[in-house]
């Protein structure tokens, strides 16, 4: 069994744009998966197109389980990822088993 975790992303409608802060943070999501163990598959991408329906960015990763998923939401680096993304930052997400 292999758990699917989709998030979107995008910057909150009061907060005004940042592009050196959003850059940063991005940054940091995309190379997270590389950093907690229980992850075994990471993309991480920028919205290309300029319609009223899309969020800014999307995340999915894999982890082999809900404990695993888990192990992941928790881990301290992605507590103080998640910290540093709700100022700015709103998401939606979406698990499931593969």
């Amino acid at each position: 069994m292999t758990m699917r975790h989709i998030v979107i992303f995008r910057r909150k409608s009061d907060v005004p744009a940042n592009a050196e802060l959003e850059s940063a943070l991005t940054s940091r999501m995309a190379n997270l998966g590389a950093q907690i163990p229980a992850i075994q598959g990471w993309k991480f991408a920028k919205n290309e197109l300029d319609r009223p329906i899309c969020w800014g960015y999307v995340l999915e990763s894999e982890v082999a389980d809900a404990k695993a998923l888990d192990d992941y939401l928790f881990h301290p680096l992605h507590q103080a990822l998640v910290a540093d993304l709700k100022p700015y930052f709103e998401w939606a997400a979406v698990d499931y088993t593969v």
